[in-house]
This record gives structure tokens, sequence and C-alpha cells, in this order.
């Protein structure tokens, strides 16, 4: 029951976050898929996490894909938009 809850949980959490993520970076006007490709990845390790708990997929492949897409998030950090005041804009 408890990892029932959690997943619903997570999904819910996992949902709101993305909305979020889109409301802000139209308002604030930022395009592009370089720009979207960290928290694409970010929301990646994520799901793949939520899949690897259910299919009983927990293990050195699941990690590897996970140490993979937050190198990946990592890298494309730099095509975030920066404000002038140095501060990053989403």
């Amino acid at each position: 029951m408890l990892q029932i809850f959690l997943t619903i949980l997570t999904v819910i959490a996992l949902v709101f976050s993305i909305s979020m993520n889109v409301k802000k970076r139209r308002k604030a006007g930022v395009t592009g898929m370089k720009a979207a490709l960290t928290p694409i990845c970010f929301y990646l390790i994520a799901v793949t996490q939520l899949l690897a708990y259910w299919l009983d997929f927990l293990g050195i492949i699941s990690w590897t894909i996970t140490v993979l897409l937050l190198i990946i998030g990592a890298y494309f950090t730099k095509y975030l938009p920066v404000k002038e005041d140095g501060e990053i804009q989403f």
C-alpha cells in the first residue's frame, strides 16, 4: 500500500513540476530545445527510477541510465539562458 501511495505522490509531483516548468519557460520567453534538455533529462531520471522500481529493474542498468542522464543534463546546463544579473532564467 505504501509503494502505491508513494508512486502516486511522485507522479503528481512530477506532473506539477513539468507544468510549472513549462509555464515559467513561456513567461520568460525561453525557446529552443537545447535549453529544455536539462529539465527533460532530470524528469527522465524520475521516470526511469519509477519504472525500475515497479518492474524490478533496479541494478546496474537503471543506475547506468540514471548516471548518463545526469551527465547529459549537466552538460546542457550551459545552454540555459542567463539574465543580466547572473541568475539563471527559466
